[in-house]
């Protein structure tokens, strides 16, 4: 694997198992893209669709982790959706596929309607035109501005999955009730919920949730995630989640 030192790195994840590269400044994955990564339940017959997948690290560790029989990773920014494909090759993982697109677009090569099985997705946790402005131009897209909307995220999973199929979204816990308006707008019904708090006694900061196509209204609350015991120190389940499985 060759790096430029200057613009990008390379970082292990899962206990050393997995190599994703990145860039140096503007979008850098966080802890929630693991989390995502986890949460998530594709099957091995699954087509698995990520929107929005940066430097397509979510789909690397599904694809990891749950082998899927194939995964299309959509990254607007084409140095991103490059370096996605490259991650897929430094993990020796022929299954996913990297495009470069609009997730907004009515069509995308490649990518039909209703013809995945499941579906993640980290969409910008800002809502757009609000705060701080960063500097740089990437980071201010993978943060929203000039962007997809939230509701654009729960349009496209709508148009691509089939009826019945499911969709795992991490997002930031102080828009849940967005999130589940516009999922159900879509016909997208909440069926595992699970939220995810910085220690014990702390609110939640970041939701997981799962959802299925043209499903019922059932949901399942699962038990709370807390990621530290005390600063720095995560919590067993946090660690066993953050690093690869036994096999």
């Amino acid at each position: 694997m060759k790096l430029r030192p200057d613009t990008e790195t390379a970082d292990t994840i899962l206990g050393g198992a997995l190599t994703i590269v990145q860039p140096v400044c503007g979008y850098r994955f966080s802890i929630d893209a693991i989390l995502l990564g986890r949460f998530a339940r594709a099957r091995p017959r699954d087509r698995v669709l990520e929107l929005g997948a940066g430097c397509g690290v979510v789909s690397v560790i599904i694809a990891a982790l749950m082998h899927p029989r194939e995964i299309v990773a959509i990254e607007l920014q084409p140095e991103l959706a490059a370096m996605a494909a490259r991650n897929a090759a430094t993990n020796r993982i022929e299954t996913i596929t990297a495009i470069c697109a609009d997730l907004r677009a009515r069509r995308i090569d490649r990518v039909a309607a209703a013809s995945f099985d499941y579906l993640v997705a980290n969409p910008p946790y800002r809502a757009q035109h609000t705060g701080r402005q960063s500097p740089n131009i990437s980071r201010r897209i993978a943060r929203g501005d000039g962007s997809a909307s939230l509701a654009d995220f729960a349009a496209a999973a709508s148009r691509y999955l089939r009826h019945g199929a499911r969709a795992a979204f991490v997002f930031t816990a102080d828009r849940t009730a967005e999130l589940i308006a516009d999922l159900k707008a879509r016909a997208l019904e909440p069926k595992r919920i699970r939220f995810v708090h910085p220690r014990q006694g702390l609110a939640a900061t970041t939701v997981l949730i799962e959802v299925r196509k043209g499903g019922g209204v059932e949901t399942e609350i699962e038990s709370p995630l807390f990621l530290y015991a005390k600063p720095d120190v995560y919590t067993e389940e946090a660690l066993e989640l953050l690093m690869a499985p036994s096999d």
